[in-house]
């Protein structure tokens, strides 16, 4: 996954770096699939110099274009700003409450969904922002049509089958190489737990560890296997829980944590494929770093996702990672399959 800081699309803009050009292709699907009701209104995520958001104020939308280059947003004003509204907003860090209006007919996204680190919360955030009926399009190189230097840049099937997930349409299209998306109608699923597989007789205990940034949003990776899951793993031989939990944070996101200040919250079992499994739900309330996929043969990447959010995932959550925030925020996620818990006083 691509991702840079603001100095470096500022840097990338100031150079005279572009992205490739609104194509023929795209203007035609874009005005056969989201024409401009009357009166309508458009968000541009992501708009750079501009182009796109010109091109929807031209069909005959109000355009809100932002993008968290200052660089880039002053190259746009100088193209023209008729029925376009250029704002700083880092889509990520920064409040939709920012944004000029409440709510969109159309959110387009064009070429950058892959640059989105916690991918699920902000696709979260900008249903939210939709009109009943209104449409999310996403316009995206697809990872198999690009060069191998590129695939940071673009979207392999399984990204865009999790973009796809959780409305009632969800159309795609061919643009000139690019995958254009428009996806309408949230629908978000009811919570569904899954397993990974029979796992190895040795992972019979381990840990899960929860841990949440500064804003209260909690950490899950996007599993190989096809389920969101908490941090955690196996104990070594002789590792207590705690230490199990703080060992396997750092080795799987590089978060640093003392062992000293995580907390077993409870002892968790149920059994999977006829085996007894034991899960120690461990707390871990300051760490430092940035999550980092460290481990790619296991996880996709790192999010920090909202605890609203988790009842509605649109792809599974790991069952004993279900337990675990369970266990933290009793009561959070309805329907979770039995499991034996036991509380771990504290001190």
């Amino acid at each position: 996954m691509a991702q840079r800081k603001p100095e470096e699309w500022d840097a990338h803009y100031a150079r005279g770096g572009r992205f490739r050009p609104l194509g023929p292709a795209e203007r035609r699907l874009l005005a056969e699939h989201v024409p401009a009701p009357a009166g309508g209104r458009c968000l541009d995520v992501g708009c750079g110099l501009g182009e796109l958001a010109r091109h929807l104020a031209a069909s005959g939308y109000l355009v809100d274009a932002v993008d968290w280059s200052a660089v880039a947003l002053a190259g746009a004003r100088s193209a023209g700003a008729d029925r376009v509204t250029y704002r700083q907003l880092d889509i990520e860090r920064d409040s939709l409450d920012e944004l000029p209006h409440g709510a969109y007919d159309l959110i387009t996204v064009r070429l950058c969904w892959a640059f989105v680190r916690d991918r699920t919360r902000v696709l979260g955030r900008l249903r939210e922002r939709l009109r009943p009926g209104g449409a999310l399009c996403v316009i995206t190189p697809v990872a198999d049509a690009v060069p191998e230097r590129e695939r940071g840049v673009a979207l392999d099937e399984e990204e865009i089958g999790l973009l796809c997930a959780g409305w009632e349409s969800a159309g795609r299209y061919e643009a000139d190489g690019l995958a254009l998306l428009v996806l309408r109608d949230p629908a978000p699923a009811g919570l569904v737990c899954a397993g990974k597989g029979r796992p190895a007789p040795h992972a019979l205990t381990g840990a899960g560890v929860v841990v949440t940034d500064a804003a209260g949003r909690v950490l899950l990776g996007w599993s190989v296997r096809g389920v969101w899951e908490l941090p955690g793993g196996k104990n070594e031989p002789g590792e207590d829980f705690a230490a199990a939990a703080v060992r396997e944070l750092e080795e799987e996101t590089s978060l640093r944590a003392d062992p000293a200040g995580a907390r077993v919250r409870a002892v968790l079992m149920d059994s999977v494929d006829g085996m007894p499994r034991v899960t120690a739900a461990v707390r871990v309330a300051a760490f430092t770093g940035e999550p980092v996929v460290t481990e790619p043969r296991l996880v996709r990447r790192w999010e920090w996702h909202e605890l609203a959010d988790l009842p509605r995932l649109a792809r599974p959550l790991f069952t004993p990672s279900a337990h675990v925030l369970d266990t933290v925020w009793p009561g959070l996620l309805p329907g979770l399959p039995p499991v034996h818990r036991y509380p771990v006083a504290e001190g």
